[in-house]
């Protein structure tokens, strides 16, 4: 396979999604966790929303997680990203041990292991989409011209390159959680979280942005964990747990 200067691969022909071709990658990160426990200081005490919880995924695997509101969901995506320290337990993933990772070794796992996908999208208002998409690989140091070429093969892949120049303000809902798709997928990520990721969609656009999360994720070989609440969502998953007490317990079914 050839490389550009910056180390990024180029997108294979002959898979195509929503607009065009879709990125790929040789495979996923699989995810390792056993006894993480987490917990945080309220007025009325300590608060274990993690408690001694254990999860494998496969690497390329698909996992939808679900519970109530506040059960710990978001912490757990955000300590797999390296957002938050696990504060007891261990965490691999990728064959990185996360509680060894500090300062630019930590960094660097973020920008180049780890894709998010937000329920409120995340995008700069200032910015048009490709700009949003490109904000991630300026971060990782990317060339300006690569950088360009680089948006706009996601944006293409995800249906919008008729957008590309587009400010927020000016796109759908499912416009918006497309263009955070294709952001999440700049810097060619290795497991790629989603967390409530068709939360403020209709029922047409969560459909369009599930076929491309899946379609797209699964060409390129990331692993995917998906944060959710509604139980159609999570049927598209080939496995489900569901987080209570502290602990994820595998749903019927999975």
């Amino acid at each position: 396979m050839s490389t550009h200067p910056t180390g990024s691969a180029p997108l294979d022909a002959g898979l195509t999604g929503a607009g065009g071709a879709v990125p790929m990658r040789a495979s996923g990160a699989a995810v390792e966790v056993h006894g993480l426990a987490h917990r945080f200081e309220t007025p009325d005490g300590a608060l274990t929303v993690l408690d001694g919880l254990d999860l494998s995924v496969e690497a390329g695997g698909y996992v939808a997680l679900t519970g109530r509101s506040g059960a710990g969901k978001s912490t757990l995506l955000s300590v797999l990203g390296g957002l938050e320290r696990p504060q007891r337990g261990q965490v691999r993933v990728g064959g990185h041990d996360l509680e060894a990772l500090r300062g630019d070794g930590l960094a660097a796992f973020r920008r180049s292991t780890v894709g998010f996908v937000f329920q409120h999208f995340g995008l700069l208002g200032a910015l048009t989409a490709s700009e949003n998409v490109e904000l991630a690989l300026t971060l990782a140091g990317t060339s300006r011209d690569r950088r360009r070429e680089r948006a706009a093969e996601l944006l293409d892949a995800v249906g919008l390159a008729g957008r590309a120049r587009h400010r927020p303000r000016a796109l759908s809902g499912g416009e918006l959680q497309r263009v955070a798709i294709a952001r999440a997928l700049a810097n060619e990520p290795r497991l790629v979280l989603a967390d409530e990721p068709t939360g403020n969609l209709d029922e047409e656009s969560t459909e369009r942005v599930l076929d491309l999360l899946g379609t797209i994720t699964a060409a390129r070989g990331c692993t995917l964990i998906v944060v959710t609440h509604n139980r159609a969502v999570a049927a598209r998953a080939r496995a489900r747990h569901r987080l209570d007490g502290g602990v994820l317990r595998p749903e019927a079914g999975a």
